[in-house]
């Protein structure tokens, strides 16, 4: 098209496809050219702000390593992924949740009753649930890879102090469905704030921070893969996470329990004297199409 306009130059980006185009992709780029077209024309989108705009891609790009991806932090913020995640979550299963940047694949295995606390300070925490599907039935077999920040607010892939694995694991699940772990409280963190992320966020009045939370990847045969995180009830983050992660069914409680209270069955029976907390959280898988 040799007459291109503001009004059709849309559809003549349409026009340009070819015929052995995958119907799905040239769907994808018509729909994102027709909201980024209809995004100018309606703001008045100047040059020095196209500009800025392509400024912060290109800082992205730069900053982008094999450990961290500016792209997907923008993704965050600007709550795409979590939106995808909702997108896509079954209404009668757990919610997902964002991944994040932070997951180690290769987790050693935990027996159920296992620990994660180690050496770290802090109260003991029991965390346990049962896996199971929608009418209540526990998986067994399931596959939970977890995973948290340390005490410090770091994960051990941002931490030369912690060993690689440091609090992460992966439990299998028995004939009961039960999983359990002892732990520490995660700790509420912030985003990366030295890129064009942390720049958009200062720019528009925005924190950096994340409630604290647990993640857990589950997965079992027969059943969709469950990525999520879970948050305790009293965070001071909780009803502002910066990358938008906080579901109404993801929200769990601390209880508190007495010293001399710590039950048998777990690693670390008969060496916990003081007080401690317990977290019943129960995660339901939805089986594939």
């Amino acid at each position: 098209m040799r007459s291109v306009t503001r009004d059709n130059i849309t559809d003549a980006f349409a026009g340009y496809f070819g015929p052995k185009t995958d119907p799905r992709l040239r769907f994808l780029m018509v729909k994102l050219a027709q909201h980024l077209h209809d995004f100018a024309r309606e703001t008045g989108l100047t040059h020095d702000e196209w500009r800025k705009g392509m400024e912060v891609l290109r800082q992205a790009g730069d900053i982008t390593t094999d450990e961290r991806n500016e792209f997907v932090l923008l993704s965050d913020i600007l709550g795409l992924s979590s939106l995808i995640d909702m997108l896509h979550s079954p209404q009668n299963g757990t919610s997902s949740s964002v991944l994040g940047p932070f997951h180690i694949a290769g987790a050693p295995p935990l027996p159920v009753g296992g620990d994660l606390k180690g050496d770290f300070a802090g109260e003991v925490v029991l965390v346990e649930g049962t896996v199971r599907d929608p009418s209540g039935s526990p998986i067994p077999g399931a596959e939970l890879d977890v995973w948290q920040t340390a005490p410090n607010g770091l994960y051990s892939s941002q931490d030369p102090e912690q060993a690689t694995y440091s609090f992460h694991g992966l439990l299998t699940t028995g004939s009961d469905g039960r999983y359990a772990f002892t732990t520490v409280r995660p700790v509420p963190y912030t985003v990366p704030t030295d890129g064009p992320a942390g720049e958009l966020l200062n720019a528009t009045g925005r924190h950096p921070w994340r409630p604290s939370h647990l993640h857990f990847i589950v997965k079992a045969l027969g059943f969709r893969t469950l990525v999520t995180e879970v948050f305790p009830d009293d965070d001071p983050y909780l009803d502002q996470d910066t990358v938008f992660g906080v579901r109404d069914d993801l929200i769990m409680h601390y209880e508190p329990q007495p010293a001399g209270s710590f039950p048998e069955g777990f690693a670390l029976s008969g060496k916990v004297d003081e007080a401690w907390s317990k977290v019943a959280f129960d995660l339901t898988l939805i089986r594939e199409d």
